[in-house]
């Protein structure tokens, strides 16, 4: 069966669950401080839309985007959150197909540029692959994030 993607509420418990695994797996990796993963409650905000990758009744992974502020005037400017692929479906093409979607939905909504944090460990060395393959690239911290050993960001140019 084909992945499909959809936007989600955040209220169904597969969601949490998975969301639940995410959370501890970036709190296991970094320390609190350094940990910038949203739960539940950060998510559901009118900046953020939220996104899973199913595979009928089963839930393959997630991610979100939240609309960053930006003055009067500046570009539209988006973040990639709670990226997590469950860990009976990596390998199948998840985070790619989530990805390719969130990029489309940025260049919908007329997003100048996306941008992310995502761990400076080895065990994040996947994620980072990942977003390389999508023309991310090295950047200083943008938004409220200040420079963190524990921490790489990244961001892209997007063309509409």
């Amino acid at each position: 069966m084909p992945i499909t993607i959809r936007e989600d509420d955040l209220s169904g418990k597969a969601v949490a669950e998975l969301l639940q695994r995410h959370l501890d797996f970036t709190a296991g990796e970094s320390p609190p401080e350094s940990t910038h993963a949203l739960d539940l409650d950060e998510l559901r905000v009118p900046e953020v839309s939220f996104w899973c990758a199913w595979d009928g009744d089963s839930l393959l992974g997630c991610v979100a985007l939240k609309e960053l502020k930006v003055g009067p005037g500046e570009p539209l400017h988006g973040e990639i959150k709670s990226m997590h692929t469950a860990e009976a479906a990596r390998g199948r093409g998840v985070a790619r197909a989530l990805m390719e979607h969130l990029m489309a939905e940025s260049r919908r909504r007329g997003y100048a540029r996306l941008s992310l944090e995502t761990g400076a460990m080895e065990s994040f060395a996947v994620a980072r692959r990942l977003y390389a393959r999508f023309g991310f690239t090295t950047c200083a911290p943008f938004g409220d994030y200040v420079l963190d050993p524990y921490s790489e960001f990244m961001t892209v140019e997007l063309t509409v």
